[in-house]
């Protein structure tokens, strides 16, 4: 049976109501005053970013570090290390591609909804010029984030004597999965 339970700055309709409804409306309010806000919900997205980063054994193997993070936008730094490189000298596109793929996920992770994490689902690179120089930054931002999928975009750079010369280009879609850490 639904009954309409009026009174004070109540008026609820419900099954068998077995709280006054100020007190409903009140419990619902320190709900939803419970929310983050936005400052808060960036803070805590960059502390599970840089805690799932840190996670990601392919990026600390290769010596790359998290520069810099926004909300919707990452920098990854890569320094020059011999062993990262290919026949030619250069450093393997595997390692500029993973590199680009991991800030577009970052930037994902840094948009997306409480208790998700982010899979890669597809991309596209283009190799612009050879990886050849001091370190190289990978810069991601997210260009639209939608309740499944976040679709986002990377350059990466070399750079040598303080310049830098964009070598790679990525455009890339995220797919928000649920959260297994917690598990």
């Amino acid at each position: 049976m639904i009954q309409r339970v009026s009174g004070g700055c109540c008026n609820i309709r419900s099954r068998q109501f077995s709280i006054t409804p100020c007190l409903y409306l009140r419990c619902r309010r320190l709900v939803s005053e419970a929310k983050p806000t936005r400052k808060e919900f960036v803070k805590q997205k960059e502390k599970t970013v840089k805690e799932s980063f840190s996670r990601q054994a392919f990026m600390r193997t290769i010596g790359a570090e998290i520069v810099s993070l926004e909300h919707g936008k990452i920098e990854i730094r890569l320094p020059f290390q011999p062993g990262l490189t290919q026949q030619n000298g250069f450093i393997h596109a595997g390692v500029i591609t993973s590199m680009m793929d991991s800030a577009c996920g970052y930037a994902a992770m840094s948009v997306n909804p409480e208790n998700c994490d982010v899979l890669s689902v597809e991309f596209k690179v283009n190799l612009l010029a050879p990886a050849k120089g001091e370190s190289f930054v990978a810069r991601a931002a997210v260009k639209r984030s939608g309740r499944t999928l976040i679709v986002c975009a990377a350059d990466a750079f070399v750079i040598q004597g303080g310049d830098e010369k964009l070598i790679a280009t990525m455009l890339a879609t995220i797919m928000n999965i649920p959260d297994r850490s917690s598990t």
